[in-house]
């Protein structure tokens, strides 16, 4: 009896993490393998617009150029990092439904906003 109950738990516990594999294997593959970059100058983000796939995770190199911290913010993506003066910071967003994505630099927010169009 024991045997039985060990045996079918050991099967339950194969195909809970069979499951859990297949379910993150979308996400692994979804990511779009081209380079996206920021650069901040002169409290600035260039592009300031940003054009990316829909619907695929993609990795963003933002880059400060200043000699001042910057921040990588945006309430719609739910994102926020501060760049420290000459570095950079990835940030991995999406996979992201068509439409417009509004991201500012709260440090120098008046001077620095930017938008990530989803096509």
């Amino acid at each position: 009896m024991v045997r039985i109950l060990f045996s079918i738990f050991a099967i339950i516990l194969v195909l809970a993490f069979s499951a859990t594999v297949n379910a993150e294997a979308p996400n692994n593959q979804a990511l779009n393998n081209q380079d996206y970059v920021i650069t901040i100058k002169n409290n600035q983000f260039s592009p300031k617009q940003l054009t990316i796939p829909a619907g695929q995770k993609v990795k963003i190199t933002v880059k400060n150029q200043d000699s001042t911290p910057a921040e990588f913010e945006s309430y719609e993506l739910n994102r926020e990092k501060v760049v420290s003066a000459n570095s950079e910071i990835i940030v991995y967003i999406g996979p992201l439904e068509a439409g417009s994505y509004g991201y500012f630099d709260d440090f120098h927010r008046e001077t620095t906003k930017g938008t990530i169009i989803a096509k």
